[in-house]
């Protein structure tokens, strides 16, 4: 009886250490913007990861709130400058729509999938659990690529930082859940642009099993499996309760060209190896 107990006790701890892992779908990829998007490249690497400027895109701009939104969007403007050149728009607040067959098939024939920004929480409510969610899930499995700016990049993890309806500024609000693409992250936006760089701590101390992400304008990271890159023009900023700087700070920077494996909670630097990053060590907060 006592083994079977210590056996049982195992294995919830077991379980709860893989739930608080921090992973990505192990097929397609992911391209989370910080916003600004006036760095085309970042735009033509998602297309890559698409298989090309020529394959099948869909956009989706409900987050930004407007009244009704057509191909005539100048949001799509963006797209056809960095050279897309099959691009399909989608949109709409209504669930009941977008729980429907015919309103999610065009992402089902898509190689790629973006989210523009605006407010996470409209796109939480008008699209989780829908079988547009079910269709994004999809493509990811059929190794597609699912990309998103400020808003449109938050909402691919799985805890929805400025989630509530009533104002952007309050961290923890009345939506919490994002698609979940990333498990057990929490991802920021317009992060040095907007002074935004001590905002995750909130969230990362409130549930220290989560992964804060905080991404400045035209900088992204190219997530594959549980490993990303960063590319773009600025910094991103890794807010991570098991380890901190060995001055005691609580989040530490990442540039374009390094790498971060999420699994193992490790940053690396691009030397004439890959080098694990200097000064951040393993201590909780």
């Amino acid at each position: 009886m006592g083994r079977q107990i210590l056996l049982m006790l195992l294995t919830c701890v077991f379980s709860a250490q893989v739930l608080s892992q921090t992973t990505g779908p192990e097929r397609g990829s992911r391209v989370i913007v910080g916003g600004g998007m006036q760095d085309l490249q970042i735009l033509q690497r998602f297309a890559e990861l698409a298989g090309g400027l020529d394959e099948p895109i869909v956009v989706i701009p409900t987050a930004g709130g407007g009244d009704s939104y057509d191909q005539y969007w100048p949001g799509l403007n963006q797209f056809k400058a960095a050279g897309l050149t099959d691009v399909t728009l989608i949109h709409t607040y209504d669930r009941g729509i977008a729980d429907t067959a015919g309103f999610a098939a065009p992402i089902r024939e898509a190689r790629g999938v973006w989210l523009t920004g605006g407010r996470q929480w409209r796109l939480a409510d008008s699209y989780l659990h829908t079988q547009v969610h079910e269709a994004l899930i999809d493509l990811l499995a059929r190794d597609g690529v699912i990309g998103g700016s400020s808003a449109g990049a938050t909402i691919l993890g799985s805890y929805l930082a400025r989630g509530d309806s009533s104002g952007n500024t309050i961290m923890m609000g009345d939506h919490e859940e994002g698609f979940g693409f990333i498990q057990n992250i929490a991802i920021d936006q317009h992060m040095l642009r907007r002074n935004r760089q001590f905002d995750l701590l909130e969230i990362v101390e409130a549930k220290p099993e989560l992964l804060g992400v905080g991404l400045d304008e035209d900088t992204a990271i190219i997530i594959r499996g549980n490993r990303f890159e960063v590319i773009g023009q600025s910094y991103i900023a890794i807010f991570d309760h098991s380890h901190k700087l060995d001055s005691g700070g609580r989040f530490y920077f990442l540039e374009p060209g390094d790498q971060f494996d999420m699994l193992q909670r490790q940053a690396y630097r691009p030397q004439t190896t890959l080098q694990p990053l200097e000064r951040v060590v393993e201590h909780n907060w």
